[in-house]
């Protein structure tokens, strides 16, 4: 008992430390996933998005290890997949045990419903939902995974990716996921965080800025919202203006 109590209270502050303070039912619900299920925020087996907890692959895999599940089937759903479109589905079969006759889930993906951050692996995303679904029937997992959600609300996508040939502002995903984070722990306005940072970088777009200038206004971004959230509030507001150029 002691021991799920030390495990919970571990929980909730990693947890408020990534997503601030968790309401009473996030909490609720947080104590149960982690008495019940064993789920860890450090592992990142839980996350929080939009006030709502997700449970993920890995966390799925690591709790049906524990559960020391026997073994995962899964096959195409040749009728609905096309290749060409780059839309996909696949069945996967859960068997907790020797006896079971196991437990089936579907998951299928395509440019729709996948994050631009995945696109291009639409098969590996309806794979991983299928398991997914089929793991939380298994073990009674009621709360959704992340990786089942169609395009998961990602504000870092508004700043240009790195292109492939070197062009670009070179960010990468690294940088964007941390953005992200920033944007959604403190509530920030992600087209006002947008228009601060041309603002910041010096140029029309932020396409034309350089990974540096990028790298350095996430880290001070991630300074004023930790040290004085209003001030940069104050800031972001002044950018709302119409006449401000090159947020579009």
């Amino acid at each position: 008992m002691k021991r799920a109590s030390r495990a919970f209270r571990i929980n909730k502050q990693l947890a408020e430390d990534s997503w601030g303070r968790l309401s009473s039912r996030l909490v609720t619900s947080l104590r149960s996933l982690t008495s019940d299920f064993s789920l860890s925020v450090g592992r990142g087996d839980i996350i929080c998005l939009d006030g709502h907890w997700y449970i993920t692959h890995s966390g799925l895999l690591r709790l049906a290890s524990r559960r020391r599940c026997v073994g995962i089937a899964v096959e195409m759903v040749h009728d609905f997949c096309d290749p060409t479109g780059a839309r996909w589905a696949f069945k996967a079969t859960v068997f907790p045990s020797d006896k079971s006759t196991g437990f089936v889930g579907f998951g299928d993906a395509d440019p729709s419903n996948v994050s631009s951050v995945v696109r291009g692996a639409e098969m590996r995303v309806a794979e991983t939902r299928a398991v997914n679904r089929a793991l939380r029937k298994a073990y009674g997992i009621g709360i959704c995974s992340v990786e089942e959600i169609g395009t998961i609300p990602n504000p870092a996508e508004k700043f240009p990716p790195q292109n492939a040939n070197g062009n670009g502002n070179g960010a990468g995903p690294k940088v964007r996921d941390r953005l992200c984070q920033i944007i959604r722990q403190h509530k920030l306005d992600p087209e006002l965080v947008k228009a601060y940072a041309i603002d910041f970088c010096g140029t029309n777009t932020l396409r034309e800025a350089s990974r540096e200038k990028v790298v350095k206004f996430v880290q001070q971004l991630a300074d004023s919202a930790k040290n004085d959230r209003s001030t940069l509030l104050c800031q972001l507001k002044s950018y709302s203006q119409p006449k401000r150029e090159g947020v579009a």
